[in-house]
């Protein structure tokens, strides 16, 4: 697969702050990549710059083969940028929104028509496309804003919080829309603050934090890296005494809290030994949970627990 998105060592500073130390990452053509990272990380530079509102102030960057920011022009032409914040005219209808921006993308009249009918039945919005978007749902606006950013069939995607505050039936049919578009060959770049959904969705991880590439790769290839293994917390009817795990090979224990005990083994087929040893000297088993590593422990690993409340303006 070819590279759509390409960047190499990217800096980016405001006044004596580095909002991007050196970040390298590629997007192939037809794959998902999920760009995460507390606030203050450096996600929304990074997708400013590849959208040519910003400019780097050090390495580089290419979309679709065009050099940045020399060859913005063009660039624009083959990218889609939808926003975190709406961009649409709530006086207007949606037919109106998607008529303006189809202009400034160029389209002629009749590619216009084609376009608008094309994005408002990906997002499932025909039947209101003559009302005025103030009525609308939030759910129902970030469909439209994703349409908006998709009339010129851009070969790169760069998504922004796309589904802050959505519906779960306006979630799924916003997955689905991108999905069938990395499937119809265009690199997508995912920004989210949602493991769960960047999990789901993304084949391949970019963690920012402090403007730094933190990690990449597949969540797989992450937990791995992290050295982050399986927990099951248990609770037994009586309370379990020291030196009841022991004889549980690779097993630990690594807390405690009230009855249950969080115990940490290599592999998830050891939970039934727990088990068994937590009723053989604790008696009946009155509460069992197994929790796989996820995105989110890595995140937590890697970021810390600390707030960042901090407005991100990188």
């Amino acid at each position: 697969m070819s590279s759509l998105i390409s960047v190499d060592a990217v800096e980016k500073r405001y006044g004596e702050r580095r909002a991007l130390r050196g970040v390298s990452f590629g997007v192939a053509e037809g794959e998902i990549v999920g760009l995460l990272g507390p606030n203050g990380a450096g996600k929304s530079t990074m997708l400013g710059i590849l959208a040519s509102i910003l400019a780097a102030d050090g390495g580089s960057a290419t979309v679709a083969g065009c050099r940045l920011p020399a060859q913005a022009a063009e660039a624009r032409k083959v990218v889609g940028f939808v926003p975190q914040s709406e961009a649409l005219y709530p006086t207007l209808s949606a037919n109106e929104n998607l008529g303006f921006f189809a202009r400034m993308l160029g389209l002629g009249r009749a590619a216009a028509a084609a376009a608008i009918a094309r994005v408002l039945a990906l997002v499932e919005l025909e039947d209101r496309a003559r009302e005025p978007i103030a009525a609308f749902s939030v759910g129902m606006r970030r469909r439209l804003n994703l349409a908006c950013g998709l009339l010129h069939e851009p070969r790169v995607l760069l998504l922004d919080e796309p589904t802050v505050g959505v519906d779960p039936q306006s979630r799924e049919r916003i997955f689905e829309a991108v999905r069938g578009l990395a499937d119809r060959g265009t690199a997508v770049l995912y920004s989210t603050h949602g493991m769960e959904e960047a999990e789901r969705l993304c084949g391949r991880i970019v963690l920012l934090d402090g403007g730094a590439v933190m990690a990449e790769g597949t969540t797989a290839e992450l937990v791995a890296a992290a050295h982050l293994v399986p927990r099951i917390r248990v609770a037994t009817r009586s309370a379990l005494p020291d030196g009841w795990l022991p004889d549980v090979p690779g097993a630990r224990l690594v807390g405690r809290s009230g009855g249950r005990l969080e115990v940490e083994v290599h592999e998830l087929s050891d939970a039934p030994a727990v088990m068994l040893a937590a009723a053989r000297d604790g008696g009946e088993v009155v509460e069992l949970a197994v929790h796989r590593p996820d995105l989110a422990d890595v995140f937590f690993a890697l970021t810390g627990r600390a707030l960042r409340d901090q407005k991100e303006s990188g």
